[in-house]
Order: structure tokens, then C-alpha cells, then sequence
């Protein structure tokens, strides 16, 4: 099921990529910031079929994101961390007992 909505997301992101490159430009350069008498989508809206498609491209795109999303948390009851094995193995070396009974660190002096 993941891998159906994950392939339906790649086919949208080149579909949308596309019906971008394929709009005309409506603006001349830094022009449409600078007060130009076009605007963004025109006097009428956005009446154009590249502009409806890539409009209805995106709301899919984003509708299978949210999807995506969904399943792969509901899917996973754990964390990727829950998984992780420390690399070396190494023991990890006791602590020492403090019930001992001699707690000096100098040597004990001989006796004769």
C-alpha cells in the first residue's frame, strides 16, 4: 500500500514540475514586483487549463503527502533508535564494590 502512494507521489511531482515549465510566463523579469500591469493570473483568474491542472496536480500531491504521512506512523509502532546495536559490542566493565574492607589506596606495610 506505501509503495502504491509512494510511486503516485513521484508521478505527481513530475507531473506537477511539468505543467509548471509548460505555463507561460507572466511577468518580465523583477517586473511583477515592481508594480507591472500584469498580474499573476491574469484580469479573468485563473481560467487557463495549465493553470487549473497544475492547481488540481498540487491539491493531489499534497492529499497523498498527508496520506503518506498517515500510514507510516501508523504502521510503526516503534523507533528506528529501538533497532540500533552498538557497533563494537564491548563490555562494559562493573563498577567496583564499595563494601570492601580495606578502603586505603596506600599498600598494606609489611610484617615481621
Amino acid at each position: 500500500m506505501t509503495s502504491t502512494f509512494l510511486i503516485i507521489q513521484i508521478v505527481l511531482a513530475i507531473a506537477i514540475t511539468i505543467a509548471v515549465l509548460l505555463q507561460k510566463s507572466s511577468s518580465i523579469g523583477l517586473g511583477a514586483y515592481s508594480g507591472s500591469n500584469e498580474s499573476v493570473f491574469g484580469a479573468k483568474g485563473p481560467t487557463g487549463f495549465l493553470a487549473k491542472l497544475t492547481f488540481i496536480l498540487a491539491f493531489l500531491f499534497v492529499v497523498n503527502t498527508l496520506a503518506l504521512g498517515y500510514i507510516y506512523t501508523s504502521e510503526s509502532s516503534s523507533s528506528v533508535t529501538d533497532t540500533i546495536q552498538p557497533s563494537n559490542n564491548a563490555a562494559i566493565p562493573a563498577a567496583p564494590s564499595t563494601s570492601e574492607k580495606n578502603t586505603s589506596s596506600a599498600p598494606a606495610a609489611p610484617t615481621k
